[in-house]
């Protein structure tokens, strides 16, 4: 029998969740229970909240003494995140699902967020209509929103509880069905075994990591492609760290212009960390580090008015980087290669970084790409990082191919 996890407050929400329980009882799932309330909950759980604290290194008694509502939750969230991914490992569930306002889906999501990428995970939360990154991070959690405050059973949570059950139950039950009676995937394709590549990519570099993936995929890999839009490259990486690649294609490390300046698409300071510490064979290159990005021009700092500014799109404002941001770019970008561990290849297009850094293009600045190109040569001094110059644009097939070729070298030489 296939069970579903319920995470939560049992105290506090014990009614919501007692609904849920009897669905996903009534659907012949199994039913394992994690409460992480302060209080005495509704109905017996599988999981104590004593239990939970113990894990978050406290008791629950210290929590009531304490009575600090920062400090119950951080030990809960701390407890969550250690319980959840070993109970899951010692297969006490096969999907989990949650209720809660800001305060449960911080303690719900603490958990999920640990578990490992395909295990079904709903959180319906009063949050799910704002920014959910805290709460999702680099996991594949699906946020409902619920409409109205979790407070009871009425005519509107009814039904959005009701859907969230029948979520979770039909993706375990679907993949309990899989396995079961096929191996095929619901379009009726194999899963393949092919190795897997992790690329990079953004709006104007689409054309050269558009012509890499298909060499790649015709030399027998898979790419995987991730969107350099900071919470692309967080999933990147955490994913390479899971084990996930055989190798990374990462020509479009535009993150860490955000990073540096206070851009809003940026990764945070362990952008392309990843593949260095895993030795992952790797072809990078410095795609879109030309430009900072922002929202809505109306949103732009102040201190960059009156730069040259490129209106992307409505919602997307670039700013094009100084000689002096250029070479701080570069000296990042060296920092982080110069400590691999294994060969590498440092792909720099002379002709350009995107479609936007090129010839009679808004951002094209041959200074700038100097001053960032002379800070990678220089800063890059170990014999394992091969650094190659390219008298062509980024986007230029030709750049693509040579990429391609060299990544496939690092992978060993072969097709697969």
């Amino acid at each position: 029998m296939k069970t579903i996890a319920l995470v939560g407050t049992f105290d506090s929400k014990g009614e919501e969740f007692l609904y849920a329980k009897g669905l996903i009882e009534q659907l012949g799932f199994g039913i394992f229970t994690i409460h992480a309330g302060t209080f005495t909950p509704l109905f017996e759980p599988d999981i104590s909240n004593e239990e939970v604290a113990a894990a978050g290194g406290s008791s629950l008694q210290e929590i009531v003494e304490t009575a600090d509502r920062g400090f119950a939750a951080d030990v809960m969230c701390k407890g969550l995140a250690a319980l959840v991914p070993r109970l899951y490992a010692e297969g006490h569930f096969d999907g989990i699902l949650s209720f809660g306002g800001s305060g449960g889906t911080t303690l719900a999501t603490s958990g999920m967020r640990e578990l490992p990428f395909g295990v079904p995970k709903v959180m319906v939360s009063t949050m799910a209509s704002g920014n959910v990154s805290v709460y999702v991070g680099t996991s594949d959690i699906i946020m409902m929103p619920s409409l109205v405050d979790v407070a009871g059973i009425n005519k509107i949570s009814r039904t959005v509880f009701r859907n969230a059950v029948m979520a979770v139950a039909g993706m375990v039950g679907y993949v309990d069905q899989c396995a079961n009676e096929t191996s095929e995937t619901p379009d009726q394709e194999p899963v393949t075994d092919r190795p897997a590549i992790a690329a990079t990519m953004f709006g104007v570099t689409t054309p050269c990591v558009s012509h890499a993936k298909n060499l790649l995929e015709k030399a027998g890999y898979e790419v995987i492609v991730f969107h350099a839009n900071g919470a692309g490259g967080k999933m990147m990486e955490k994913m390479i760290d899971h084990g996930m690649f055989a190798g990374v294609l990462d020509l479009t490390t535009t993150e860490v212009c955000d990073d540096l300046f206070g851009g809003v698409l940026s990764a945070g300071p362990k952008r392309c960390e990843a593949a260095v510490r895993n030795r992952m064979p790797q072809v990078v290159s410095v795609g879109a580090c030309e430009m900072m990005n922002f929202g809505h021009i109306s949103t732009l700092p102040e201190k960059y008015a009156g730069r040259n500014i490129h209106q992307h799109n409505p919602a997307n404002t670039l700013v094009r980087l100084t000689i002096e941001e250029s070479e701080a770019v570069g000296r990042r970008l060296a920092e982080k290669w110069n400590e691999a561990q294994a060969e590498m290849t440092v792909l720099l297009p002379l002709e350009g970084m995107s479609m936007l850094d090129a010839a009679e293009k808004p951002f094209d600045g041959p200074q700038e790409r100097a001053a960032c190109y002379k800070a990678i040569k220089n800063g890059i001094t170990n014999p394992l990082v091969h650094v190659i110059e390219l008298p062509m644009n980024i986007n230029d097939p030709a750049f693509s191919e040579t990429a391609v070729q060299e990544l496939l070298e690092l992978l060993g030489g072969k097709e697969k």
